[in-house]
């Protein structure tokens, strides 16, 4: 059965998912995070989504403030401001629209909640899974499920070149002049981006810098406070990643320590599991068990 939910942050802005139940009354639902110009309305979320309500746990997909290009978000108090999507989206805000979809499940009567990110939706709940841990707030958080987490840095840096620092004075200069709500050069990212979120992921990063896939000596600090269990997928087919996937997977298994660790790659999958969703839903199953 598939219910729309409506539920509203602690800053107030207003958010809408799908919640697909089994047929079986359930304590356990997994909460789904998208990425960048994404929503709850992927193919991938459908089958996902069915195929997980079948084994006998929930799945509830919501758009959060990042969705889509640009968006407006709706204040509970009245009235919309145009700073949201890809464009205008500051990702520390995912905080909020995860905790509230976190105590949404909870007042519907969900214990074991399960977090899923794909893509930027993995750096959202790595930022947020800690921040809730130091509120000593994670009782209910079962496990965690980290699809295609990107290190965006990197990505960017390999993408542009030389072109990097270049990107990244024009975003400062910009930044002195006032004018962070411009929008960046079309060449400087893959989607439409403002000013200031381009000098979120590019310099103002430190608390969502933790997948530096690049720097051998880096022991990711934040995976490694995830002491439920982890799992993590990518794909090997357009996958946002500049490493080699059997390289990363090993690196990763010897730096991240959890006795839970599920981590690996599907062979033939891009970056959004385009044919390969049932079995990814079937890994995700197990994982849960």
């Amino acid at each position: 059965m598939l219910e729309r939910i409506y539920f509203s942050t602690e800053d107030e802005i207003e958010l809408v998912g799908l919640l697909e139940k089994p047929e079986k009354p359930t304590k356990r639902v997994v909460i789904s995070i998208h990425g960048m110009q994404s929503n709850c309305l992927k193919q991938r979320e459908t089958i996902l989504s069915n195929t997980i309500a079948k084994s006998g746990t929930a799945y509830f997909a919501f758009n959060n403030r990042g969705y889509e290009v640009m968006t407006y978000t709706k204040k509970v108090s009245g009235g919309k401001e145009l700073n949201g999507g890809v464009v205008y989206e500051d990702v520390l805000d995912s905080y909020y629209d995860i905790k509230a979809a976190i105590e949404k499940m909870q007042d519907l009567g969900y214990t074991d909640i399960y977090l899923q990110g794909h893509s930027l939706g993995c750096t959202k709940i790595i930022y947020t899974y800690n921040k809730l841990k130091q509120e000593n707030n994670i009782a209910n958080i079962k496990g965690i499920i980290l699809l295609s987490l990107v290190d965006i840095p990197d990505c960017q840096k390999y993408d542009l070149g030389d072109k990097y620092d270049e990107m990244l004075k024009y975003a400062e200069k910009k930044e002195q002049e006032g004018k962070e709500r411009e929008l960046m050069p079309e060449e400087s990212f893959d989607h439409p981006i403002s000013v200031k979120s381009y000098l979120r992921y590019f310099k103002y990063n430190k608390e969502i810098d933790f997948a530096r896939y690049s720097d051998k000596e880096y022991n990711y600090p934040e995976l490694n406070n995830i002491e439920i269990p982890l799992f993590l997928r990518w794909g090997n087919v357009h996958e946002l990643v500049i490493q080699n996937l059997d390289e990363l997977v090993e690196l990763l298994r010897g730096k991240i320590h959890n006795s839970k660790l599920d981590i690996g790659y599907i062979d033939g999958a891009d970056h959004g599991y385009s044919g390969k969703e049932e079995l990814l839903a079937n890994q995700i199953i197990k994982f849960i068990g």
